[in-house]
Order: C-alpha cells, then structure tokens, then sequence
C-alpha cells in the first residue's frame, strides 16, 4: 500500500453493508464522518453510500464492504453488482474518481441525464454547487436532443453545464457546455 493510502486509511475507516440501494453505513461516528466529507445520504442515522462512491473509498482503502452473509465484497464484485444495475457504471466511477481525486465534493446528479453535481473546492456545505456532469463516453452517440434538454435543465438552475468525455484508454477530457449564439 502506498503512503498516501495509508495516510488517507489511518485518517478514516469504516465497514458497510451491500443492499440493492447502496451501501449502509450505519456506526455512528462513520456516518457523521463521511457526511461532513461529502460522502452518502442520511436517514434514520443510517449512511447510505451510492456504489460509485463506496467503490472509490474501497479503491483508497476507506471502507470494508460485506454483504448480507458477512462475506467480503471486494472491488471487483461491487463492481459487477454495480454494472447489474446501471450500464454506465464504469463510466460514472471513472469521472467520480477523477474528480474526487482533484479535490472536489461530488454528489448525485438531478437525473434526466445529469450523473454528478459538484462543488468548488471547500464550498461543499456552504454554496451550491455550480457545475452539472454529464459523463460520456467517447464514440458511443449522444441525441442531440438529450444534450439540449440537459443543457437546457443546468441553465434553467443558473449552472455550469460540463461534459465529462471519456477516451477508450479511459482518459478523460471535461468540456463547458453553452448555448451558441450568433450577433444579431
């Protein structure tokens, strides 16, 4: 393990539960930590960890996740679970990953196209966040129309809209969005 894993894994651990929805953290000082750090939603004292971000704190060796049975589940299997049940699961960790590794707070999009919100570096809790992800996935076609109604939604909410494009060599390159306006 690096030195960078293990300073982040001595700064913070925790153990989860994999459901259908997510991951569940339910330890009290695990939840309130991963709450004021970005991570998971809260109710009922109970975190819940979307898959992507559980896969990201298992990647920095954050989180121990067990099914139900109290079996391990390591990456590769919260993976496949993950891929059971959204197609764009790979694409949408890659782009979380990145991000997070750049120091943002990302968060669940609003749907109708929008994977992630995400928030200027130290601005989570404080503001809103300014930017909506679309992730995509290089040669795979994206409708025209998906992408105006998309664009249409994160300026309706005074939002940056920003396309997360992913190469085949699972680079990826982040593009403003913006309505083209010609001088009249």
């Amino acid at each position: 393990m690096s030195d960078a894993k293990r300073t982040v894994a001595a700064e913070f651990r925790t153990n989860g539960t994999l459901t259908e929805e997510g991951i569940k953290v339910t330890e009290q000082g695990s939840v309130d930590a991963l709450l004021s750090r970005g991570y998971g939603t809260v109710e009922d004292r109970i975190s819940t960890l979307t898959f992507y971000e559980a896969l990201y704190l298992q990647d920095k060796g954050m989180l121990e996740v067990k099914d139900t049975g109290g079996s391990v589940v390591d990456f590769q299997s919260l993976l496949h679970h993950y891929e059971a049940k959204d197609e764009n699961a790979w694409v949408n960790y890659l782009v979380y990953r990145d991000l997070r590794s750049r120091g943002y707070v990302v968060r669940e999009g609003f749907g109708s196209g929008i994977d992630f919100r995400v928030y200027e570096r130290g601005a989570y809790g404080k503001d809103t966040a300014p930017y909506l992800i679309l992730g995509v996935q290089e040669g795979k076609p994206l409708p025209i129309a998906d992408l105006a109604g998309v664009l249409q939604k994160s300026q309706s909410q005074k939002k940056e809209l920003v396309l997360a494009v992913i190469n085949r060599r699972g680079e990826i390159v982040y593009y403003s969005v913006g309505e083209l306006r010609f001088p009249v």
